[in-house]
C-alpha cells in the first residue's frame, strides 16, 4: 500500500509509526514542512520510508499560527505530488496538517484520515475549524476512548471513529539495562511538557507527603535555559513556599538515548496532567517495567489498569497521589507485580508494529493492500 503522511511539524510518533508501516511492507511518504534551507526536499529516513520536506513558508521553525498563513502552500504542493503519483491512502496528524491534506486529497478523490493527537489542544479560535476538519475526514483516528466522547460531541458519527492508540519503542524502553543514579532512597519521575495543564505542581505538592523521596520532572527547555522559563519558575517557587526546593529536581530537556536510564531508575513514575491525549510518559514506564501513579483522564484510562499496572487517581488530587505512591513504595512486591504486568501490557498493546498493524485496517476500509501478501492478521 502507498501512504501518504501528512504532519506540519516532523514528531517522534509519526516517524516511529511511518517505520513501523514501512516495517510491514508498506511504501510510506512523509510530509513535513522544511525547517532548515540546506535540507533535501526527499530524504530516506534509515528506517524505510521517504521524508518530503515541503517548501511552504520560511525554511525554519516557526509557531502553530504561522504555520496557519501557509498552509495553501502545503496544500498546493501536496495537490501537485499526488496529481501525478496518487498515494492510496492520506493520513494527516494534527488539525492543520487535516486541513492541507483535506484540500490536496478531496480535489483529487484520494480518502482521507485524520489523528488530532490532542483533540481538546486545538485552539480556542479554530474550534468550529477542527470540527469542520473532523466531520469532513473519510475516518477518524482517536488516540483514546474519551476523545472518541469528544468527537462525538462535536458532530463527528461515531461510526466514522476508530481508537488506535499513540505506541512505544519497546525495545528501547524495556526493565534491563542501564540506571541512573538516584539522589534519595526513592525517585518519583514525571515526563511531560513543562505547561500547566500537566499537572506538575500537584505532585510537588504530593512531595510533601512522601517521606524521603525525590522528584524527578522531566520536560521543557534545556537546563541552561530553565531559569527563563515561566512554569519551572512557578513550580520552583511552590516548593520553596513548601519547603522541599532540595527534594524537587526539574532537569529540563533530555536527549533521547538519556530518558530511558532515568526511567529504570524510578521507583515510581507519576503522570498528573489535566487532560492527556497521548500518555506516552506512562508507557514508556510500563515499558521499562516501573510501576504507573496517574491521573483518571484521557488515555491514561485507557493505558494504565488500575491495580494491575498502575494506580488512578482523581486529578488535581495531591493526598490522592500521595497514597497511591506511597503505598508503592513500602510494597517491594506490588512494585514488581505491577511492572511486569505493565512490560506486558506495553509489549504486547502498544508496540509501534501492534499499532502499524491497528492502523492498517483503517486504511484497508479505503483502500485494499496492492498485494494481498500484505494484509493483516485477523
Amino acid at each position: 500500500m502507498k501512504i501518504a503522511m501528512v504532519s506540519t511539524r516532523a514528531t517522534v510518533r509519526v516517524a516511529a509509526l511511518s517505520a513501523a508501516l514501512s516495517r510491514l511492507g508498506h511504501e510510506v511518504s512523509l510530509y513535513t514542512r522544511w525547517t532548515t534551507p540546506d535540507v533535501a526536499e526527499e530524504v530516506e529516513a534509515p528506517e524505510g520510508y521517504t521524508q518530503v520536506n515541503v517548501p511552504a513558508g520560511p525554511p525554519e521553525p516557526v509557531s502553530e499560527q504561522a504555520a496557519q498563513t501557509v498552509m495553501g502552500a502545503f496544500a498546493q504542493y501536496l495537490d501537485r505530488a499526488w496529481s501525478s503519483e496518487p498515494p492510496d491512502v492520506t493520513h494527516a496528524h494534527g488539525w492543520l496538517s487535516g486541513v492541507a491534506s483535506q484540500l490536496a486529497a478531496r480535489h483529487i478523490g484520494l480518502p482521507s484520515v485524520l489523528t488530532f493527537h490532542g483533540l481538546r489542544l486545538v485552539p480556542e479560535e479554530r474550534v468550529q475549524l477542527g470540527a469542520m476538519v473532523a466531520k469532513a475526514a473519510d475516518w477518524v483516528a482517536a488516540t483514546c476512548t474519551d476523545e472518541v466522547v469528544e468527537l462525538t460531541r462535536r458532530g463527528r458519527p461515531r461510526n466514522g471513529i476508530s481508537v488506535v492508540p499513540v505506541g512505544i519503542d519497546a525495545k528501547t524502553f524495556t526493565p534491563d539495562g542501564v540506571r541512573a543514579a538516584k539522589g534519595a532512597d526513592n525517585r518519583i519521575l514525571s515526563i511531560g511538557r513543562l505547561v500547566p495543564d500537566k499537572g506538575f505542581d500537584t505532585l510537588v505538592r504530593a512531595i510533601t507527603m512522601i517521606p524521603e523521596a525525590e522528584l524527578v520532572v522531566i520536560g521543557g527547555p534545556e537546563t541552561h535555559d530553565l531559569d527563563a522559563d515561566q512554569e519551572a519558575g512557578r513550580l520552583r517557587h511552590l516548593a520553596e513556599e513548601l519547603g522541599v526546593t532540595r527534594r524537587v529536581h526539574l532537569i529540563g530537556s533530555v536527549a533521547a538515548e538519556e530518558l530511558p536510564p532515568l526511567v529504570r531508575s524510578a521507583d515510581v513514575v507519576a503522570c498528573s496532567p489535566v487532560q492527556e491525549p497521548s500518555g506516552t510518559a506512562a508507557l514508556a514506564a510500563m515499558a521499562c517495567g516501573v510501576p504507573v501513579v496517574a491521573s483518571a483522564v484521557g488515555a491514561l484510562n485507557d493505558i494504565v489498569v488500575d491495580d494491575v499496572t498502575g494506580r488512578l487517581v482523581a486529578q488535581i488530587n495531591p493526598a490522592g497521589f500521595a497514597e497511591a505512591i506511597n503505598m508503592l513504595l513500602r510494597d517491594s512486591f506490588l512494585r514488581r507485580s505491577f511492572g511486569a504486568a505493565g512490560r506486558d501490557r506495553a509489549s504486547a498493546r502498544y508496540s509501534w508494529d501492534r499499532v502499524a498493524e491497528d492502523m492498517l485496517r483503517v486504511y484497508e476500509r479505503f483502500a485494499p493492500p496492492r498485494d494481498p501478501r500484505l494484509t493483516t492478521s485477523a
